[in-house]
């Protein structure tokens, strides 16, 4: 059988069903979006409903009251705030602040970091992360930022789940500082990473450094892939060079107009940080007790790949992937993330029923690459 074209992003399921003979139909539990199965909120539907009257406007140029919301949240000023369509867009105009330069992009990670330096004409120098345990060796990293204009890194890290430390990344940032390097951090799954986010999180950082750009999706944390919502943070002068770089009206009024209840939600917040200190200890423990490699998570998701004794009776990842696929289970192949080629899955943390159904599946499909 052919190599299929594999997609790019989780969540895509038909291209890879027809590729290996299956209807559309197949029931598929998907664990290759790593999206929060508790959300989104209840209220939502209810809320989009209510400001359907507000599409026949032009939502506010400058988006202010969402600004404000996100400033409050995060105690920074709503000068230092950019909304802008899903974390993506945010990607996007981080590269166009920086065209025709040279960057530095940490892999394995998202894609869309080499997409948008590509859109912007930017030079892209690759540092890996070691595997199996893609861990950063700053001084590595440092001497790689030689004549280095700007840094993308995404922490917590997709695919690998990892998460670079507070004190490395101040480091880090010092150094950068000195050598004129602008360091870009998505923080995507930062409020994943469980009831210490708001400690983990690079926000306190903002005001002592003003070359340091963070990126925020509130895609994952609220589920809502489908409605494209993120902002970027920075100080006053770089969001201020963003706004040239953005379309007007780039974020539609429904969108805009669920960033402060959203934020105001500390149930939900607090709801989510029990499903993460519930399951995901769990999970990692189950996934290593079945013999796998397993990539210690800082997030909502695992890098997994079949361990030693499994590979070499010829159980490789695309194996474990069409195996699963064939069992109503969808992970994410990972043969469009640099450096990792293939050779690993990820796999999205759900809800414990659907856990535990994963875990029942995975078990029965090694048993039958070793039996």
């Amino acid at each position: 059988m052919s190599t299929p074209e594999w997609p790019s992003h989780g969540g895509q399921s038909e291209a890879l069903l027809a590729h290996f003979g299956l209807p559309l139909g197949h029931r598929l539990y998907d664990f290759s979006a790593n999206l929060n199965p508790l959300g989104p909120p209840a209220w939502v539907r209810d809320c989009l409903t209510q400001q359907l009257a507000g599409l026949e406007h032009y939502p506010v140029p400058d988006y202010s009251a969402a600004r404000h919301a996100i400033a409050s949240h995060h105690q920074l000023q709503p000068e230092q705030v950019l909304l802008t369509n899903g974390g993506a867009e945010a990607i996007f105009i981080a590269a166009a602040l920086h065209a025709w330069r040279r960057a530095a992009i940490i892999t394995p990670s998202f894609g869309e970091y080499a997409r948008a330096c590509g859109a912007h004409r930017l030079s892209v120098s690759e540092i890996a992360l070691p595997a199996p345990h893609f861990t950063l060796d700053i001084d590595s990293l440092l001497a790689g930022l030689i004549d280095i204009d700007v840094l993308f890194l995404c922490r917590p890290n997709n695919p690998t789940a990892t998460l670079i430390d507070t004190s490395t990344m101040e480091t880090l940032l010092d150094v950068t500082a000195w050598t004129g390097c602008r360091v870009v951090v998505d923080e995507a799954f930062v409020d994943m990473v469980g009831e210490t986010h708001d400690t983990v999180s690079l926000v306190p950082l903002l005001d002592r450094y003003p070359h340091l750009i963070l990126l925020r999706s509130m895609t994952k944390f609220y589920t809502l892939p489908g409605l494209r919502l993120g902002y970027m943070l920075a100080d006053t002068a770089t969001i201020q060079a963003a706004q040239s770089h953005q379309p007007p009206w780039s974020v539609n009024h429904l969108a805009a107009e669920l960033v402060a209840p959203l934020l105001a939600d500390d149930a939900f917040t607090r709801r989510t940080q029990r499903w993460l200190a519930s399951e995901r200890p769990g999970m990692s423990q189950a996934l290593s007790e079945l013999g796998l490699d397993v990539v210690p998570s800082q997030a909502c998701f695992f890098l997994i790949r079949p361990g030693a004794e499994q590979r070499a009776v010829g159980l490789s990842s695309d194996v474990l992937f069409e195996r699963l696929l064939h069992q109503g289970i969808l992970v994410r192949h990972t043969h469009n993330f640099v450096g990792l080629d293939g050779a690993w899955l990820r796999v999205a943390l759900r809800d414990k029923p659907d856990n535990q159904r994963f875990l029942n599946v995975l078990k029965k499909v090694l048993h039958e690459g070793t039996a």
